[in-house]
């Protein structure tokens, strides 16, 4: 039992040792996204009848942060360690591939969450959007950023350098990030589109964590945690797997 916290520590004061980058960079540009977005839409747009667009925009760039660093803080770590030929000494230690998926996936949430809080803190100052079903939120946001905690497990052990792991991250994180509800309503969207988006499973993680702001949303939370639970699990097996097998670590 000592072996795989001792890794997620090195993990942890892996992304704080630059907190300004890992950190407070997301949380500045959220606020950006806040200040610009709000300032040209607040008296253009409601959303569900009676919610202010500012309100409304604070949950969604709370997850949206929440997933896209849970991403890169365990894609990032496997391809900086691949690079820099550090990884072989986490490969002559007798850790398993559960402990090796806890410590980077477990780290990857916690950057996450404390992103996500940090957003949240600072978007405070500009709108109260208040918490009607905190539980739910706490929910989405620990599932969402496990899911994409995995899914950076996945990439950094596809990815040889970073160019591979910014082509992940450019082509597949961000547009469907972008796509997932985090600005708009689906219900703003022709009826064709609105079906697009519920393919996309970031959707439901921004959707069901907005639930719990507002006791709102375009479709209901179960089927919203039905989805990401599951997501989660397929995922997370795959991941697994992989570590299981040394993909692309063992020669």
């Amino acid at each position: 039992m000592s072996g795989w916290p001792t890794l997620f520590r090195k993990e942890l004061l892996r992304f704080w040792k630059v907190a300004f980058q890992t950190v407070v960079a997301p949380v500045v540009t959220s606020m950006l996204y806040l200040l610009i977005f709000g300032h040209v839409l607040e008296d253009r747009l409601q959303v569900y009848g009676q919610l202010s667009y500012t309100a409304f925009l604070v949950p969604g760039l709370v997850m949206m942060s929440i997933l896209q660093n849970s991403f890169a803080n365990s894609a990032s770590s496997l391809v900086q360690s691949k690079i820099m030929g550090n990884l072989v000494f986490i490969q002559l230690t007798p850790l398993s591939h559960w402990a090796w998926f806890t410590a980077y996936v477990g780290s990857s949430v916690v950057r996450g969450l404390v992103v996500g809080l940090g957003v949240f803190v600072v978007t405070l100052f500009y709108a109260q959007p208040g918490f009607v079903q905190p539980l739910w939120s706490l929910a989405f946001a620990v599932l969402g950023a496990g899911l994409l905690g995995a899914l950076g497990v996945i990439a950094g052990l596809w990815a040889d350098k970073f160019d591979h792991m910014a082509t992940f991250q450019n082509f597949v994180i961000v547009p469907m990030t972008f796509l997932s509800g985090v600005f708009y309503s689906i219900d703003t969207l022709p009826p064709f589109w609105q079906g697009v988006s519920q393919l996309n499973p970031f959707f439901y993680m921004v959707d069901g964590f907005r639930y719990g702001f507002f006791g709102m949303s375009d479709i209901s939370p179960w089927v919203s945690l039905a989805v990401v639970g599951l997501a989660w699990v397929l995922v997370s097996a795959l991941t697994l797997r992989l570590l299981a097998v040394g993909y692309k670590i063992r020669n």
